[in-house]
């Protein structure tokens, strides 16, 4: 009896150890659970500049503009990512002593997908140029010249267009990175004349503690071709919106092809960046009263050839800013 009290005795003893021993603390923690990353980014953004100029062209008659935009971004892997966004810009096409205003902003939206392999990147999608409240109609400018009427600085349609793009880049190291644009519509500005646009770009950017300095720029072509007849008028005789000559009469209606330059520097601290900037193209002062319809020299209306500023060269200044997820974390 005594040794199956024993027996008893001590298995009791060594239950009740094993329980207590489990209502301990481990000195051994759990794993930690991983970190999942959100395969979800965006990007927000803000912009003045003292002109805005598309491809060496003033979209706001030489006066400072305003943008804001923003984009989603979808990680599919460390690869891929998927975008879509959207953005808006002050905008001024034509001078003050025109009867009719100008559409008072751009609204523009993109979409592709981004593709990055070691140095190689590059983006492939479309971008629509949108101009919701752009007065079309007739504003009629007689010409001695050509003993007719015609309108100028307005559109027979709305401007909005679509152009697809491929921007391919090459880091080559730390401080060179090398680019390429090509941009194609088939109806630039509405107008019907076709539209290529290749460019080569470069940036540079400072060493060590000179990081935040970068010199960049830009050496371009833009291809145009022929607007539809209702922008010449008349069957291409007089009545002319652009596609003109220097008299504002019709010719054969072909846009003139130009080349187009920017060069400059830049400083970026945290979210803001700093740009300052010059811009050329080689267009005449004709050739660009022919590309836009807007004169902002000659007088039409008594006959001496019109001409424009539009795609005058200009130093530009602008200070930007953009937040993206990790800014806020």
């Amino acid at each position: 009896m005594k040794l199956l009290s024993l027996i008893a005795a001590s298995a009791l003893a060594a239950s009740a150890g094993a329980a207590f021993a489990a209502d301990l603390p481990t000195t051994k923690e759990a794993p930690a659970a991983p970190v999942v990353a959100s395969p979800w980014d965006f990007d927000v953004g803000a912009t003045l500049t003292s002109d805005y100029l598309f491809r060496g062209i003033t979209q706001s008659n030489h006066q400072p503009s305003v943008w804001g935009r923003a984009e989603l971004r979808y990680n599919i892997n460390s690869n891929w990512q998927l975008y879509a966004g959207t953005s808006a810009e002050s905008i001024k096409f034509s001078p003050n002593y025109f009867p009719v205003g100008s559409p008072a902003a751009e609204w523009d939206g993109d979409a592709g997908v981004r593709g990055t392999f070691d140095k190689f990147a590059f983006d492939i999608g479309g971008i629509v140029y949108g101009y919701p409240d752009a007065p079309t109609g007739t504003n009629l400018v007689y010409s001695l010249i050509s003993n007719t009427f015609y309108p100028i600085g307005l559109s027979p349609r709305n401007p909005t267009f679509f152009e697809g793009y491929i921007k391919p880049t090459y880091t080559v190291n730390d401080t060179l990175t090398l680019g390429a644009n090509f941009f194609a519509s088939p109806s630039y500005l509405g107008t019907g004349a076709s539209d290529e646009y290749l460019s080569g770009t470069f940036k540079l950017t400072g060493p060590g503690n000179l990081s935040a300095f970068s010199l960049s720029g830009e050496l371009g072509y833009q291809w145009l071709g022929k607007v539809d007849s209702v922008y010449l008028g008349n069957n291409g005789a007089g009545y002319c919106y652009i596609g003109c000559n220097a008299f504002g009469i019709a010719d054969n209606g072909n846009l003139p092809s130009y080349a187009y330059w920017n060069v400059g520097v830049s400083y970026t601290w945290k979210f803001v960046t700093l740009d300052l900037r010059y811009y050329g193209t080689n267009l005449s002062k004709t050739q660009a009263f022919e590309l836009t319809g807007i004169p902002s020299g000659g007088n039409t209306a008594i006959g001496y050839p019109a001409t424009s500023n539009y795609a005058d060269d200009r130093f530009v200044a602008t200070l930007s800013f953009d937040l993206t997820s990790a800014n806020i974390k």
